[in-house]
């Protein structure tokens, strides 16, 4: 049998271990564009659940820790590999509720929640991932108990067969086969799953060598909470259900099937379970389908229906409008005192101020190489005195762990996936405040993806694409997320980059931010260069960013 100690000893040896070769698993990254790297991500999210579990005694039960470590992951993910072992964990704890002590059955059945919890989070999964990797974990780990073995036996399996599965990434995905890596995401849970073999076979904690770590020992700190899919919405789907449904005691009836249902007949979906109610949020052509299906899992309350199609167009849908008032930074929780409130996720001072002045009230520091967390996020939403706020990620490894809040937090939530610095601006820019938040959320999204973003940074590492050979610290600029341009001087990459963008698009504003390791005067020479190709046929503007990593980040409107 596994204890609740046990448990507890094995979470931290697995917070030790992955963070012992985190630099190993963030050399792994496919692409040489210097960013949040998994390897670092999921050792700092291992590493709150690590010190949750730390304070827990010897005589907790296992059930009572794994729900200790479920908790404290998802406020703790950072990063998209984070949020999605947060996941796996969940389930796992879902799985082990109620147990003291976990046999083979009940690890094989939890292993098998953790899988379906994962998959069922993201939108379209990915095989080479992290996601085969558990899932092969699982199947064989339900193999091997239903065959006879015993707990320790069950997991050994797991782990193995975890190793196996790694090895086998390259070949489900050619991004990595080419690159000649096994995934990033997947190594890490390798890791993790070792970290925990070495206590579950009697070899005790894994001890800490990171210069930069400090040893996870006994007695700390905590927290606790739900999960959530999220989609983004358009107009397709006319009408916005939003309730909660009082559960029925002991119903077996799985909210994952309602979620499954509503995804069939709308989009913007959201089913949020606790102990006592579901939480439910979707788009449809079909509102009676809707509260009909709820209705099978229980009473409902707080019922909501909007005609979203009548309030776009008294609304006039197209125009984009004003924005809200600033704040300062993160702070105790505030009650709400206006409709709406806004948070960002930005580095640089320049770029921070420049999201207070826009309306924004928190700006969380964070983005590139520096993913928060989301309980960093969740901190700055309750902190913002508005009954309903937006989250602006800016960032695309930030925008799961954004997506997260939304069940934790006690106001509404919307997370714009805004991939960028400059979506981030413009979705800001185009919010109303006549309008609803779901019109807002569709407005402001169709306001941020017309915004190309330029990105000029340097090749963390040696690298090749589509064949060339990138070395470290060449100069790479990049096109909505796409490396385009390779060169050694960072004014003709920075020149290139907006002169593409400009060209595939109808543009009239070209603003160019310029980052810490970049000069006002090259910013300057940069606008002299583009004055002097465009003309009077587009206004160009130049601001100090302050950002870090990015010597510019360019945005063509």
């Amino acid at each position: 049998m596994i204890t609740g100690s046990m448990l507890r000893d094995a979470v931290i040896s697995a917070s030790h271990h992955i963070n012992n070769h985190r630099g190993d698993v963030d050399a792994l990254n496919v692409f040489p564009v210097p960013d949040g790297d998994t390897g670092t991500n999921m050792s700092m999210t291992i590493g709150a659940a690590a010190r949750e579990v730390a304070r827990f005694p010897e005589d907790a039960g296992a059930g009572e820790v794994s729900a200790a470590v479920a908790s404290a992951l998802l406020r703790g993910a950072r990063g998209n590999s984070g949020v999605i072992l947060s996941l796996i964990f969940r389930g796992i704890s879902k799985g082990l509720k109620g147990c003291r002590e976990i046999d083979a059955a009940a690890l094989s059945g939890a292993l098998q929640r953790g899988v379906e919890m994962a998959y069922s989070a993201v939108m379209k999964p990915t095989e080479g991932t992290i996601l085969t990797v558990v899932r092969l974990a699982a199947e064989s780990a339900k193999r091997s108990a239903e065959s006879g073995a015993d707990v320790v036996a069950v997991f050994n399996e797991a782990c193995d067969s975890a190793a196996r599965a790694l090895a086998t990434t390259p070949e489900l995905l050619p991004v990595l086969k080419k690159a000649g890596v096994v995934d990033a995401g997947g190594q890490g849970l390798v890791l993790i799953l070792e970290g925990m073999r070495s206590v579950f076979n009697g070899g005790g904690i894994i001890g800490s060598t990171s210069e930069d770590a400090q040893p996870i020992t006994a007695q700390n700190h905590g927290s606790k909470k739900e999960i959530v899919a999220n989609a983004d919405g358009n107009i397709k789907f006319g009408y916005c259900s939003e309730f909660l449904i009082n559960k029925i005691p002991h119903s077996t009836k799985d909210p994952l099937r309602l979620r499954a249902y509503l995804e069939s007949i709308g989009d913007c979906v959201v089913v949020v379970d606790d102990d006592a109610i579901i939480k439910v949020h979707v788009h449809s052509n079909e509102p009676g389908n809707v509260i009909q299906a709820a209705l099978e899992y229980g009473p409902l309350t707080n019922i909501k229906i909007d005609n979203m199609r009548q309030q776009h167009t008294s609304a006039g849908f197209d125009s984009p409008q004003e924005q809200p008032a600033p704040q300062p930074e993160q702070e105790a929780p505030q009650a709400p005192e206006k409709p709406f409130g806004f948070v960002a996720v930005a580095a640089g001072e320049g770029l921070k101020e420049l999201f207070l002045e826009l309306g924004a009230d928190k700006v969380v520091s964070g983005g590139q190489t520096m993913n928060p967390s989301t309980e960093d996020i969740l901190s700055a939403v309750l902190a913002t005195p508005a009954e309903h706020v937006f989250v602006l990620p800016n960032n695309k490894n930030i925008i799961m762990a954004a997506e997260q809040t939304i069940p934790l937090a006690d106001r509404g939530v919307s997370v714009l996936q805004t991939r960028t610095i400059p979506q981030g601006i413009t979705a800001l820019l185009n919010f109303d405040e006549s309008l609803s938040a779901e019109e807002n959320h569709v407005n402001m999204m169709k306001a941020a993806e017309r915004v190309g973003t330029g990105l000029v940074t340097f090749a963390a590492r040696d690298s090749s694409l589509d064949g060339e050979k990138i070395r470290k610290g060449e100069i790479l600029g990049m096109e909505n997320g796409k490396i385009t341009v390779v060169e050694q001087d960072l004014l003709h990459v920075a020149y290139r980059v907006t002169k593409h963008l400009y060209n595939k698009r109808d543009c009239s504003l070209i603003t160019i931010f310029y980052g810490a390791d970049a000069t006002e005067e090259q910013a300057l020479e940069l606008q002299n260069m583009l004055s002097a190709k465009y003309g009077s046929n587009v206004d160009i503007s130049i601001v100090n960013g302050g950002q870090p990593v990015y010597y510019f980040i360019i945005s063509v409107e």
